[in-house]
């Protein structure tokens, strides 16, 4: 399970990649697609991208460009599935809440139906 500061990250990542299994990124980049609320420095980043280096969803090289510290990303299996987990992951969400609302709307109308027969 991803943190929400992982899982932006990730996001990002996987929308600059633009479906490709490899992209070349800067750390601004990466920053300037994470939402406004969220501000993060450079070391907070690569904290984050080896820590999903380390959970197999993409390799991970660091290079220099111009002075500007670089970031060579290539997307393994689990960055290619990221999209569809996340997705799977939303519906669960919104399947237990659904659950959650049933069950409430069963509770109620079962003490409706008691509160009628006893008295």
């Amino acid at each position: 399970m991803l943190s929400r500061n992982e899982t932006e990250v990730m996001s990002a990542v996987y929308c600059l990649c633009d479906g490709t299994d490899e992209c070349l990124v800067s750390s601004l980049d990466i920053l300037s697609v994470l939402p406004q609320k969220k501000r993060l420095n450079t070391e907070e980043l690569d904290n984050i991208l080896n820590g999903l280096r380390l959970d197999g969803y993409f390799d991970l090289v660091y290079s220099e460009r111009k002075g500007e510290r670089m970031y060579v990303i290539r997307l393994k299996e689990n960055g290619f599935a990221w999209k569809r987990a996340s997705k799977q992951k939303q519906r669960d969400i919104s399947f237990r809440i659904f659950l959650a609302f049933l069950g409430a709307l069963a509770t109620f109308v079962f003490g409706l139906i008691l509160k009628a027969i006893s008295g």
